[in-house]
């Protein structure tokens, strides 16, 4: 199954969670790839549209592995890795500076959405192995919303075994046998840009 564009693959979503029109609920979007999908389907569902802000925090002696992950207000840690709490708070304020930077250059002055005794339906355009998506999971349910529903055209079977343990629902167009990377199911998998973010925000603030 190969989906055209993001505009195509959300489109396909969309019959599979118009449930949830109209309804309190809020899309969460992960930047940058998935906000034209969250644009798309916060549209059609009149649904607001909010940027799920989380990166991972890496163990000193190898970057690429994630000892936890930070959001705007929330953070999880694997306690596998039995880290100095020095460390953690550092890397966390460190994060947690440049992920308010970067929310406030999307969203400029508009304020985060509550998502407490919502329906929370997270948005990404792709999912290879369901860490991240794990912890942004964690991270939004410390919010306390009424659900957390995950929306992807495609994910690989290891990412959606992982997803079903942790969110209500998961949504899911495509599971291939075969998954080595997002970008091959898609004909155009344009970068999105910081400027494509802030201009889809900015059309569903006004539509």
């Amino acid at each position: 199954m190969i989906f055209k564009n993001r505009y195509d693959a959300a489109m396909h979503l969309v019959p599979l969670l118009r449930k949830y029109k109209e309804t309190e609920g809020v899309v969460l979007a992960i930047p940058r790839g998935a906000v034209p999908m969250g644009y798309y389907i916060a549209q059609e569902l009149h649904l607001p549209l909010d940027l799920l802000m989380t990166k991972k925090i890496g163990h000193p002696r190898n970057p690429e592995l994630a000892i936890g992950s930070v959001s705007l207000e929330g953070r999880v840690i694997d306690p596998r890795f039995n880290m100095d709490e020095e460390f953690i708070e550092q890397q966390t304020t460190r994060i947690r500076e440049m992920l308010k930077n970067r929310y406030e250059k999307f969203m400029g002055k508009r304020s985060a959405i509550n998502l407490e005794h919502k329906t929370v339906i997270i948005v990404d355009d792709g999912i290879a192995t369901g860490n991240t998506m794990q912890v942004s999971v964690d991270l939004v349910r410390h919010h306390h919303p009424k659900k957390v529903v995950i929306a992807t055209p495609v994910a690989s079977e290891e990412a959606l075994r992982k997803l079903r343990e942790k969110a209500d629902e998961v949504v899911c167009l495509y599971t291939p046998t075969n998954f080595r990377a997002v970008s091959e199911f898609y004909d155009d998998f344009s970068a999105v840009t910081d400027e494509d973010v802030i201009d889809y925000l900015n059309r569903l603030n006004t539509d």
